[in-house]
């Protein structure tokens, strides 16, 4: 397979603040003024950007009973377009009527109204989760001047451990034609040398064209040979002929989902960059309905979508930002990659 002209890449990154007073929401807006700036946003972008940031951190402390809530920054660029996602979590009270909330000028409950509906209004890509008493997910996507749409959408949390700058988990993404390519590493153990070996092989990943997994996986075993090693996995998802292959080492967890069918995806034992005897390709059926979902073991295994009525319909984003919630484990570095087809190109 050869990289052609319209071979896009992504590497993300992410920051995070917790929002618990007021003086937070000021440090989470200068926060988000300061990426727009390094991303090159003009200034109504920065403006809206500002203005989202100040709202949805003002109610993470007025409508969450105390408990405060978290603001996740991931900064993107696909065909030479940055963009900024922004992600907002919480465990509060929930929003008993989603609908009524979002129309401008509503006051309802939570003081989610006014400012949800002008984000959702000025918000390239806009999606909201709420259950009542389990809390609400909040995600804004901001493009530089265009909404960008491709053939899946994706979202992702990547965080270090708590009061670590250094993240230890790594991921990163390539599109060539009808194939999507991803690649998610977790570096053995967390800091600086866990950060390393995982960005070493997204480095791997996005100097090669693009490959199957299983090559891929043997590329980056040997790259990561000196240094502390990475549990790795690749999956290529190519929508058009209904497959995904995937090929892992190491603890990471795959599933598809799809209805209420959960599939594992097989991952033998090893390490990259230090022993790996087999690395291998599965391929599995993929449907318009089908949800990818990779993470690391920084969240726990024992979560089921059912629990979250109406989720998996949602934008992959808020889907890994509940999943990062609810299912973090607080001394490791934490990642949740999902995907899924984007209706909106297959009905254009």
């Amino acid at each position: 397979m050869n990289m052609t002209a319209a071979s896009r890449s992504r590497l993300l990154f992410s920051r995070h603040i917790r929002v618990e007073n007021l003086s937070h929401v000021s440090q989470a807006r200068r926060l988000v003024i300061a990426l727009s700036s390094d991303l090159g946003f003009d200034d109504l972008r920065t403006g809206q950007a500002a203005l989202f940031v100040t709202e949805l951190a003002t109610n993470l402390v007025k409508y969450t009973a105390g408990a405060g809530g978290d603001l996740i920054f991931r900064s993107i660029n696909e065909d030479g377009l940055t963009g900024l996602d922004i992600l907002s979590l919480d465990c509060g009270p929930g929003i008993a009527n989603i609908g009524k909330s979002l129309r401008d000028g509503s006051s309802d409950f939570g003081g989610f109204g006014t400012s949800l509906g002008v984000i959702r209004r000025l918000s390239s890509v806009f999606d909201i989760f709420s259950a009542p008493g389990k809390g609400t997910v909040v995600f804004s996507r901001l493009w530089e001047n265009v909404q960008l749409l491709s053939s899946l959408a994706v979202g992702a949390v990547c965080l270090p451990v708590f009061g670590e700058q250094a993240c230890g988990d790594a991921w990163a993404m390539k599109v060539d034609g009808d194939s999507t390519f991803f690649m998610l590493a977790d570096g053995l153990g967390h800091g600086p040398d866990a950060a390393e070996a995982a960005n070493q092989a997204v480095a791997i990943f996005l100097e090669q064209t693009p490959r199957h997994p299983a090559e891929l996986l043997h590329l980056i075993h040997a790259g990561l040979r000196g240094t502390r090693g990475a549990v790795v996995v690749a999956a290529e998802v190519v929508p058009g002929k209904g497959v995904i292959r995937y090929s892992g080492v190491g603890n990471i967890t795959g599933l598809i989902l799809d209805g209420g069918a959960a599939r594992n995806l097989v991952s033998h034992n090893g390490t990259a960059g230090i022993e790996a005897r087999t690395i291998q390709e599965f391929s599995y059926p993929w449907t318009e309905s089908s949800l990818l979902v990779l993470h690391s073991d920084g969240v726990a295994t024992r979560w089921l979508l059912d629990d979250y009525p109406g989720l998996a319909q949602k934008h992959p984003a808020l889907i890994a930002g509940v999943l990062f919630r609810d299912h973090r484990r607080l001394r490791d570095d934490s990642t949740v990659v999902v995907a899924k087809v984007d209706l909106r190109r297959v009905m254009e």
